[in-house]
């Protein structure tokens, strides 16, 4: 696992390259620059530190050296895929990389901020999930954080409030790359949150596919023909209801990941404030078997990827080990968190020896050598 060295130049932490239909285009061009430091201090992520964090290889930002522009390379328009639908720097979107095998991950973003989704980009995010079920914003507010991301060639997810037809056609018309539904308890449920993606006759999607982001505000000619393939469709299961039911909810049509909640399934079972129950764990260990057991690349239709988010209980690693494909680390509100309380900490420690270096510094010389 490498460490970001906050030192380096800037230009050191973007992504080194976009796909560009045939060719291979650097993302930014930007001045090259050196740093004149000599000093470095290195910031580590502490639960992927161990040998076995190597498969999250994308969460390493890519060192990037900026090459010169070219005219050809500012004025090239690109419109080999929708801008809306963001490719990633691998040049493969979300679903196509689940079928090749990797293992994704990624972060919740309940701030809202575009500020911190540009940072979650560039820090090299395999996707940012725009929380609109737990986060204060909406529509308008998560529009902000996507085009934060589109800069950074960073998939977004969108995570609705409710399963509802409004809520999804709202979200869908921005362009997001996947769409996550909550408290999906039923495979009938889970038949009414795909419909809810499809335009007629297969769903009841309202169509304005001629003027909305998703298609480029109607410049992608072929969205229609490929928007069904390209979209990662996501099922929550939280309720022990759910996870008896896990089975034929992954074996829906068009349902492509389950998403597992360990906080709302503790709760239902009345282990709200211990959700690393021995019997939580155990029903999250059923249902992830089950899930599994669905083989979504059997060739066959039905069967979907297993997605979770890691708790301190159970990290990252682990969640690989059992068979995770998607994997979300961390919440960014969480991470400032942690950082601003771990900061106020360390003044108010350094104030505190400060002023026991000062009591020390004033005692007689005779009193001060005893005490010594």
């Amino acid at each position: 696992m490498r460490a970001l060295n906050p030192s380096a130049p800037f230009t050191t932490f973007l992504p080194s390259t976009v796909s560009r239909g045939s060719k291979t285009q650097s993302l930014l061009c930007l001045s090259k620059s050196k740093s004149k430091s000599t000093s470095t201090s290195t910031v580590h992520f502490d639960f992927l530190a161990s040998s076995s964090a190597a498969p999250f290889k994308s969460l390493a930002p890519l060192r990037y050296s900026a090459p010169p522009c070219s005219s050809e390379d500012l004025s090239s328009p690109v419109h080999d895929s929708s801008a809306a639908s963001v490719v990633s720097s691998s040049g493969k979107s979300l679903k196509n990389r689940l079928r090749d095998g990797e293992t994704l991950y990624g972060l919740f973003l309940l701030s809202f901020s575009p500020t911190l989704a540009e940072i979650a980009g560039l820090a090299g995010y395999d996707f940012v999930l725009v929380d609109m079920e737990h986060g204060p914003g909406g529509i308008t507010e998560a529009l902000h954080c996507m085009r934060a991301l589109a800069a950074t060639r960073t998939p977004a997810i969108l995570r609705l409030p409710e399963t509802s037809p409004v809520w999804a056609k709202k979200a869908l018309d921005l362009g997001p790359q996947g769409i996550m539904f909550p408290m999906i308890d039923s495979p009938k449920l889970a038949k009414k949150a795909v419909s809810y993606c499809r335009f007629p006759p297969a769903g009841i999607r309202g169509s304005a596919h001629t003027v909305v982001r998703a298609s480029d505000y109607g410049i992608d000619e072929g969205y229609l023909s490929n928007y069904e393939e390209e979209l990662l469709i996501m099922c929550q299961i939280e309720s022990e209801e759910a996870v008896k039911k896990a089975d034929e909810i992954a074996a829906v049509d068009g349902v492509d990941c389950i998403q597992m909640g360990p906080l709302d399934l503790s709760a239902s079972m009345g282990y709200l404030w211990d959700p690393g129950h021995k019997k939580v764990r155990q029903m999250l260990r059923a249902a992830e078997k089950t899930v599994l057991e669905s083989n979504p690349t059997g060739g066959g239709k039905g069967g979907a990827y297993l997605a979770g988010f890691s708790m301190p209980f159970d990290g990252p690693v682990d969640m690989k080990a059992r068979g995770y494909q998607m994997v979300s680390g961390a919440v960014d509100i969480g991470l400032f968190r942690n950082a601003a309380v771990e900061d106020v900490r360390r003044f108010r420690m350094s104030l505190t020896q400060s002023s026991d270096e000062e009591d020390d510094d004033g005692k007689d010389p005779d009193e001060k050598y005893w005490s010594e």
